[in-house]
């Protein structure tokens, strides 16, 4: 609360200190029950009238009449009154920072931060000499853009910051006005504004508007990011960077990733029924429990898909086109690949166990040191020869 000291008509004695709340007409009141005059009007310390309770600031000497004229002269001549009832720390200052003019009260940057390199600046009158540019403001050389929230705090106390404003940029000034106490206010909401450690999944939501800000040339680059079980299903997902992404139970039913490379990505759980995989590299990729039924691996332009390594334990992916398609020393230990299309597929040292490729095409697929213990060869629309298979 706002507290201010009044006298009457200019004398400099019996002054009361009082609280500033409501309305003019409220001060005025108060004025008149505490000096034992009926005030109607108040000025300021050089007699200006005050009409309007927004213009009073902290701390401010203020005096009443009862509609009589303002005698100002022996108050400001007066060397009995102490320096600040004359505008010692009251009076109004302009200063000039980075070309930007500010308007205030030698009191407001003094009295909150007395230790403040901006109290030790104005606390004494002559402290700038001759530090002024041609209209008399004082010239600091700061930039305006952070040096305005700091005023407003030493006004009413509450850091107040406006959008686009750097708050690095604000903490920096408060550092080197020694502004000590606005320092922990900063500090805090710089915390506050930084992205929380949050692993949360990304939602579809969020992703599309991701996608829809993206220009079509631009490489996405989604490395790492969580979408587990995010619906991404029918989505134009070509050439996106899902390296060590976790896209485990996620939806990706229908959607192309043509291109893409999901090198690392846990797939572990996804239903990815009916995508476009053409070209696809998913190098040790874990795919365990998906399904990857109907979907279409053969890339017309010759560029094959890259399983290498991968982790298909228990995978469903039937009736998928994998012409030429790179499975090597990838584990697909109870998958089912029925009628699936591996015409000159890499199966070098696939784990295939208890694997079931009844009605597969295998014609030149090269199965040098599979694992096919178990494995179901029926209907097959080649016959396998044993020089495509040594255990």
């Amino acid at each position: 609360m706002r507290r201010v000291t009044l006298f009457v008509k200019g004398s400099s004695r019996l002054g009361k200190v009082v609280p500033v709340y409501g309305s003019l007409s409220d001060l005025l009141s108060l004025a008149s029950s505490k000096l034992g005059i009926q005030a109607t009007q108040v000025f300021n310390e050089i007699g200006g009238q005050i009409d309007d309770i927004t213009l009073i600031r902290d701390d401010d000497v203020l005096f009443v009449s009862d509609g009589e004229p303002f005698i100002g002269e022996d108050i400001l001549t007066n060397p009995r009154i102490p320096e600040q009832l004359t505008g010692g720390h009251t009076d109004w200052l302009t200063l000039n920072v980075g070309g930007r003019y500010f308007t205030t009260t030698r009191s407001t940057l003094v009295s909150k931060e007395p230790d403040s390199m901006l109290a030790h600046m104005f606390s004494d009158r002559d402290a700038w000499g001759n530090k002024r540019d041609h209209t008399g403001a004082f010239l600091i050389d700061r930039s305006p853009e952070y040096f305005e929230p700091i005023l407003n705090y030493l006004r009413h106390g509450q850091l107040i910051v406006n959008d686009g404003v750097n708050l690095l940029g604000v903490l920096e000034e408060a550092k080197f006005f020694g502004i000590d106490s606005l320092i922990e206010h900063l500090e805090l909401a710089i915390k506050n504004s930084q992205p929380a450690d949050d692993h949360s999944p990304i939602s579809r939501k969020e992703f599309v508007r991701f996608l829809l800000a993206t220009p079509t040339k631009s490489e996405l680059r989604c490395q790492g990011l969580n979408f587990s079980g995010a619906d991404l299903s029918r989505l134009d997902l070509r050439y996106i960077n899902f390296k060590m992404a976790n896209l485990s139970r996620c939806n990706l039913t229908h959607a192309n990733l043509c291109g893409a490379c999901l090198e690392r990505a846990d797939l572990s759980g996804s239903v990815l029924d009916g995508a476009n995989l053409q070209g696809v590299k998913m190098l040790c990729s874990n795919a365990e429990g998906a399904s990857l039924k109907g979907c279409n691996f053969e890339d017309p332009s010759g560029l094959k898909a890259n399983l290498e390594g991968a982790n298909l334990k228990g995978v469903d992916m039937e009736g998928s086109q994998m012409t030429g398609i790179n499975l090597r020393v990838a584990t697909l230990k109870n998958a089912k690949l029925k009628n699936c299309n591996l015409r000159g597929a890499t199966l070098a040292g696939t784990d295939l166990e208890n694997c079931d490729l009844s009605g597969c095409d295998l014609q030149e697929a090269n199965l040098r040191g599979s694992n096919v213990k178990g494995a179901i060869f029926e209907e097959m629309l080649t016959p396998l020869h044993m020089s495509q298979s040594v255990r």
